[in-house]
Parts: C-alpha cells; sequence; structure tokens
C-alpha cells in the first residue's frame, strides 16, 4: 500500500487527542521522570558529600535511595519502558472510536513474552543504529526506518524478535524515503529538547528544566508514536474506520430490514 504522510500525520493526530493519548501521555512522562532521577542519583552516589551536592544541583532531580537502589530503580524503569510501548502500540492501533477507553487485555495480553521480546530487541536494534549512524549516517536513517515498526509488529501482532525484525523490514520496504522524515522529526524533538535543557542549566534551573524537557519530550513523543501507529495502519493495509463503518452500516440495515 502507498504511503500517504499527510494522512498518517492527520490520523495519528486525531489518535493522540483522545482519553488513551491522554493516558499514554502521562505514562510515558511518569517513566521518564523516574528514569531521569534514577540516573541522577546513581551518578551523585559516587561522588563524596561535598562534590555531590554541587552535582545535585547541576543535574537536577534526585530520589531519597542509595546508589543501589537507583540502579535497580533505573533497570527497573527499561524494563517498565519495554511494557509500555507495547501498551503504546497496541492501544493506539485501535479503531478511533475505541480511544476513550482503555480496556485491560492492552497491559494484560502475553505482556511478559511482549516485554521481554522489545527489551532484547532494543539491545539489538539501537546499538544497530546508532553504529549505522556514527558510520556515515545515511545507514543509521536507514535501519531507523527499516525497523520502525518492530514495536508494533511485537505488540500488535504478537511476534518474537527475529519474526517482529523481518516484519517491520518488510512492512517499511518502498516507503523509506517518505518514513525518513519520522526519523529526522525524532532527531529535531531529541534536539530541541537538548537546547531547552541547557538554557536551564545555565540559569542554574536544573530542576525545573528538567520537568520542562521531559514534559515537552513526552509530548511530541507520544505524538509522534501516534503518528507511527497510523503510518502502521496504511502500510498493513489495515482500515479500522473502515471496519467500523462497516459495523454500523450493517446494524442499521439489519434494523431496515
Amino acid at each position: 500500500m502507498t504511503f500517504q504522510l499527510g494522512q498518517a500525520i492527520s490520523d495519528g493526530i486525531r489518535r493522540i487527542l483522545t482519553p488513551t493519548g491522554g493516558i499514554l501521555l502521562v505514562g510515558f512522562l511518569a517513566i521518564q521522570l523516574l528514569t531521569q532521577a534514577s540516573i541522577n542519583t546513581a551518578v551523585i552516589s559516587v561522588f563524596p558529600d561535598g562534590p555531590a551536592g554541587e552535582i545535585e544541583a547541576a543535574l537536577g532531580m534526585t530520589l531519597p535511595v542509595s546508589g543501589t537502589v537507583a540502579g535497580g530503580l533505573f533497570v527497573g524503569a527499561v524494563v517498565l519502558s519495554s511494557a509500555y510501548f507495547a501498551v503504546l502500540s497496541r492501544a493506539l492501533t485501535r479503531p478511533t472510536v475505541e480511544l476513550s477507553s482503555f480496556p485491560s487485555d492492552l497491559y494484560t495480553r502475553r505482556m511478559g513474552r511482549a516485554t521481554l521480546s522489545l527489551f532484547v530487541g532494543g539491545l539489538i536494534v539501537g546499538p544497530a543504529i546508532i553504529i549505522g549512524f556514527v558510520m556515515l549516517f545515511i545507514p543509521g536513517i536507514f535501519l531507523a526506518v527499516s525497523f520502525l515498526f518492530f514495536t508494533f509488529a511485537v505488540g500488535v501482532e504478537d511476534r518474537g524478535i527475529v519474526d517482529g525484525l523481518k516484519r517491520s523490514w518488510g512492512l517499511s520496504r518502498g516507503n523509506r524515503l517518505k518514513l525518513s522524515v519520522l526519523v529526522i522529526l525524532a532527531g529535531v524533538i531529541g534536539f530541541i529538547s537538548g537546547i531547552v535543557g541547557t538554557l536551564f542549566d545555565i540559569t542554574n534551573a536544573a530542576i525545573v528544566g528538567e520537568l520542562i524537557v521531559n514534559t515537552i519530550n513526552s509530548i511530541l513523543f507520544v505524538l509522534l508514536y501516534g503518528i507511527i501507529a497510523a503510518a502502521y495502519l496504511q502500510l498493513q493495509g489495515d482500515d479500522p474506520e473502515r471496519v467500523d463503518t462497516s459495523g454500523v452500516s450493517e446494524s442499521l440495515n439489519s434494523i431496515g430490514s
């Protein structure tokens, strides 16, 4: 199916401007804040009390726990993030008329397998993309686009790691140039967030800066994933709106008869 970028953007925005989008935004922000605070706390714990206080003021948010506990919380946040993206992929690919609800099957159906697959898959895909960017930049974009739908292949279609990677590669084939816009957009979001964070660091308002940066990041990345979800639905040939319409039409026809 030919990928329509404009349609994916408009559809993605509609999907995010729903109760489901709001729930996903809050969840993403919570994970972001937990990850940031646990990293800061672990870093500060390495230094003696004197320098640690100065570093804490520069870093921002911390947790009232030891460095060891903070490290454990960071690992937990990473695993939780994998589970979150499985839920996100399922939630955002439903018909838009269903996005006012958040049923339990989104976060209970085969969550162990999906979380493990996304966690291990991330360990494979992430370094590969980074190496691609370091080498010549273009290979990094190519790999990022090729594996753009891995999360959806695992979360929505219940595929394993290898099968999910193959599925994502196949979905992106023939549309990588248009899909690269989404990858570049993700980079722009990260760049803007970095600039905002630096400005707050300069003004010695690290905590405020982290809160603002993480909030901006969460809004923009959830929006981006809404667009990616819409792109995924296009490329797999699934039209949830058509399904809904036919269902309504059948009901009306049965009433009329």
